[in-house]
């Protein structure tokens, strides 16, 4: 498969609107939070400062250099969500008819399912990442560019949130009890903690 962060924005708009089962929800949560990423960068990245006071550049600098990792991994994982939940989708087709092939059916879906899980949940961590430094480019950053970093924080925010929806969607077809409360766990915490930074960002712009 083609990477979709190498393909047109067109090309990318189609598929996402195709009656295909990829890309689905979760690579858009990973597109729409590193859209999110990189307005943040944008920002952090413009020649002035809020007040031109040498701090507030070395905090933007040292904000952009984190920001830009999570550009890589939230564009990563726009093609990992795809390729994660194919292969639930081929796990499903398994041939089924000796007891043989329902273990090995039962073990392909089992293995695809968390990997499914753990994608989003990545998306999560990035988001939350990326949001923990929404403040720094907030407080530091041109005031005339407050709406940019306003739109990033609700871009990520979104995502946040439509990660966890995907999430969500997977956990009750996992029997690994201890998998599913660790998951339910983090994602509540990175919910809990991204929203947090959301607030504290839109306070200060």
């Amino acid at each position: 498969m083609r990477s979709y962060t190498a393909r047109s924005l067109g090309d990318v708009l189609d598929a996402f609107s195709s009656n295909q089962p990829v890309p689905g929800g979760g690579s858009a949560a990973a597109l729409t939070g590193a859209v999110g990423v990189s307005l943040l960068i944008m920002v952090a990245d413009l020649p002035k400062t809020r007040t031109g006071a040498a701090h507030e550049r070395d905090a933007l600098d040292d904000a952009a250099a984190r920001l830009r990792e999570l550009r890589v991994t939230l564009g990563n994982l726009i093609d990992r969500d795809s390729t994660a939940y194919t292969k639930v989708i081929d796990a499903f087709r398994l041939p089924k008819q000796s007891t043989e092939e329902q273990l090995v059916r039962r073990r392909a879906i089992a293995e695809a399912m968390r990997e499914a899980t753990e994608t989003p949940l990545e998306t999560m961590r990035a988001c939350q990442q990326a949001l923990a430094d929404a403040p720094v480019i907030a407080s530091n950053g041109l005031k005339r560019a407050a709406s940019d970093a306003g739109v990033a924080v609700e871009l990520l925010n979104a995502s946040l949130r439509g990660a966890a929806l995907n999430v969500d969607v997977n956990l009750p077809d996992i029997s690994d009890e201890s998998f599913v409360e660790r998951v339910r766990a983090e994602r509540d915490s990175l919910l809990s903690r991204g929203t947090a930074d959301a607030e504290k960002a839109r306070a200060l712009l």
